[in-house]
């Protein structure tokens, strides 16, 4: 049978097209990239050739991906020793920020050395998280003071950060906070932000941090050690969360929650199936908000099905991970970063 050259060329752009089409994973091989006497909750992709961490005992650091070779230092104040959970970066800039007070955020600064841009001194201050929407505006979130939750904003690449007044925030709770477990409590799509917290609330906000809304969800939440440890959108309508219970990590009870509206409505999901307690879920890039693949230190479970059903990959502990790609991510937890291959 012959086909004219318009048929071949269509039968070659649909056979492509299936090919291209997402392929559930099978398994996942890990490779120690470095270790170190350090925790690491916070890493991010500068570019596509660098991965940049901080962590506990104000350690901070590049991996080249190529080579695998790892740069680090240390940073001091006075005589602080910070210890650093949340990190975010623009295309010019790296941004570091520490939990406990004094809250203190740095940036890339001049001559290869970190330039502290903001500072938080005062009872109940505790930063948890930070994201970038573009390369001028930004958010860190933080646990409740004074009523309400700690929210900062830069609009100038990072040089300044402004708090949002709580009279601009919804009522706060008593000890609600944001898990700084992973540094993915808040995620970014277009001019949208979600925040999840302890309390098992949702925050929203549709134009960059300028006005907010908040929705209880579902998830676990009675007890302080309970909430939402990480969240995760593909588009801005598919956004999944996850966490449960450290102190009781086998659970997986109300600890998976979805919208499918973009935040309007969340519903409990794979309910008493696994995976248990994770500190960090993100979607499979490319996967159709179809792949997702969930981090503790109870090991990694992966969804091909938008969390619906898991498969444990691996027992192997990590507290982050973020994809370079849609089959590599990096990992990174106590004393050590790995290399995740998805296949």
């Amino acid at each position: 049978m012959r086909f004219s050259p318009l048929v071949l060329f269509l039968l070659i752009l649909i056979s492509c097209a299936e090919e291209q089409r997402y392929q559930p994973y099978k398994s996942v091989s890990i490779t120690p990239v470095y270790e170190d006497s350090v925790s690491i909750r916070a890493i991010t992709f500068l570019d596509g050739r660098t991965l940049a961490f901080a962590g506990s005992g104000g350690k901070y650091g590049t991996v080249d991906l190529a080579s695998q070779k790892v740069r680090s230092n240390v940073q001091h104040h006075d005589s602080i020793t910070p210890a650093f959970r949340a990190v975010g970066n623009t295309s010019n800039d790296f941004f570091m920020l520490s939990i406990d007070s004094p809250a203190l955020l740095y940036k890339t600064g001049h001559q290869g050395k970190m330039e502290l841009v903001y500072k938080e001194e005062g009872e109940g201050v505790f930063y948890d998280c930070m994201a970038f929407w573009n390369e001028t505006e930004g958010i860190a979130v933080g646990d409740t003071v004074d009523g309400c939750l700690s929210i900062i904003i830069t609009r100038d690449s990072g040089q300044t950060w402004n708090k949002i007044p709580c009279a601009d925030l919804p009522e706060g709770i008593e000890g609600e906070g944001a898990f700084a477990a992973s540094n993915s409590n808040v995620a970014l799509v277009g001019n949208q932000a979600w925040i999840g917290t302890t309390a098992g609330r949702v925050y929203h906000s549709t134009d960059k941090g300028a006005t907010w809304t908040v929705q209880q969800t579902d998830i676990i939440h009675q007890e302080e050690t309970q909430g939402i440890y990480s969240m995760d959108f593909y588009d801005e309508n598919t956004g999944f969360a996850i966490g449960g219970d450290y102190t009781k990590p086998e659970s997986n009870k109300a600890n998976k929650i979805i919208t499918l509206d973009g935040g309007k409505t969340w519903n409990l999901i794979a309910d008493g199936q696994e995976p248990n307690y994770k500190s960090c879920v993100q979607f499979v890039p490319n996967s159709e908000g179809k792949g997702l693949v969930a981090a503790g230190f109870t090991g990694i479970s992966y969804s091909g099905d938008g969390g619906a059903n898991w498969k444990s990959f691996s027992d192997e502990s990590f507290y982050t991970l973020r994809f370079l790609n849609d089959s590599v991510a990096y990992a990174a937890g106590s004393n050590r970063i790995a290399k995740l291959v998805f296949q």
